[in-house]
């Protein structure tokens, strides 16, 4: 008896219709309330946590990071009432061993303590890429969107990749370094390209053809193993999922799930795109890079590159683009009101790196804003 394979086309017609999940994996920084130096205090804090959250909390690579990972959802509500749980239980656990929970992406002041968390996997990261694994610590955001077909993710891996730096942009939330402000709105972003297997997934055909090309970046030395695939949008390597991974770490759990949501849409977009046997965009792999470099530079605050015409425009008027390409899939999912009126909050108050600035500007410098942003990761 011959068992029927399905195309990604014919996986992508079924999962049109379907309400597609999401989860979302969240890192923070421990920061001493005093120095808001990076606290090396990520072991006592997951101690401190109450035992209903325990199992939502995942060793990092630095002693300073705890990450809080959300159950699959199907709604935003959902989501954004176990995020807001995962933040208040990690930051009173934090406040417990005399640290704060603080959701910025870059470490702002410094950090002591460079050693990595004592596992093997660590240990052995840190000696294939050397002092670049000792870096200061820097978090991101996860977001999981359901695609049980593997074939099918790497194709929704391609679509997305244009539309990528927008979601980059309105992420950022790291303008801070070493005490000082860099001039980039995205730190973490620019600190990243230092590690090789990071930055824009490259356009690939098949499962067969990232093989081929993890195995070739492995017997490189680029990437110590496969586990090492740490492109802004991958199959993720444990989920039946598409982990998109561009994303600084938002300052408040609305805007996580606001742009959460948003990606979502944009997955179930390029999915019904595949269904009906439209071709990706492919553009220059240059450009991509740079459009990725411009949204960590600039955020929402200047242009951001059309990776359809190559030009630079408004970076508002791309994310309305990009609400009005994903708007049928944000109807389906019952999502548009909820991350239409979140965009317009981040449009009136800016995004984390604006609000950062704003606060260190207003008399208390960098402790200011700190302060603020400790207040916010907790708060809403």
């Amino acid at each position: 008896m011959s068992l029927t394979v399905q195309s990604p086309a014919q996986v992508a017609e079924t999962l049109a219709r379907l309400t597609l999940t999401v989860g979302v994996e969240e890192e923070f920084l421990l920061l001493d309330p005093h120095s808001w130096q990076n606290a090396p205090s990520a072991d006592a804090a997951r101690e401190a946590l109450p035992a209903a959250l325990r199992g939502r909390s995942q060793v990092e690579f630095r002693r300073s990071m705890m990450e809080m990972v959300s159950p699959v959802c199907t709604d935003l509500t959902q989501l954004y009432r176990t995020l807001r749980e995962n933040r208040s239980g990690a930051g009173a656990a934090a406040e417990a061993v005399g640290a704060r929970l603080v959701a910025v992406a870059a470490t702002p002041v410094g950090e002591p303590d460079l050693e990595v968390v004592d596992t093997p996997r660590f240990h052995a990261i840190a000696r294939h890429y050397g002092p670049i694994a000792h870096d200061p610590a820097l978090c991101g955001f996860h977001v999981h969107v359901g695609v049980p077909d593997r074939e099918l993710a790497i194709q929704v891996c391609n679509a997305i990749r244009p539309w990528l730096p927008v979601v980059q942009a309105l992420s950022v939330n790291s303008p801070f370094h070493a005490g000082a402000d860099t001039g980039h709105t995205s730190w973490r972003g620019m600190a990243l390209e230092r590690w090789p297997s990071l930055g824009p997934s490259p356009y690939l055909h098949s499962v067969e053809d990232y093989e081929r090309v993890v195995g070739e970046l492995i017997a490189t030395g680029v990437m110590l193993d496969g586990s090492m695939v740490l492109w802004w949008a991958r199959p993720s390597l444990r989920y039946p999922t598409v982990e998109i991974r561009v994303g600084d770490v938002c300052p408040t759990a609305g805007e996580t799930v606001v742009i959460a949501g948003l990606v979502r849409a944009l997955v179930a977009t390029s999915i019904a795109g595949i269904a009906a046997g439209r071709e990706a965009l492919r553009p220059p792999e240059h450009l991509l890079r740079a459009a990725h470099w411009n949204a960590a530079h600039t955020g929402l605050s200047g242009t951001l590159i059309d990776l359809r015409s190559h030009e630079p425009r408004p970076a508002w008027d791309l994310v309305d683009e990009l609400v009005a390409t994903v708007g049928p899939a944000l109807d389906r999912h019952g999502d548009r009101a909820h991350v239409v009126s979140g965009l317009a909050e981040l449009r009136e108050y800016g995004t984390g790196a604006d609000r950062q600035r704003r606060a260190a500007a207003h008399g208390a410098g960098l402790p200011g804003a700190m302060t603020e942003l400790t207040e916010a990761t907790i708060g809403s």
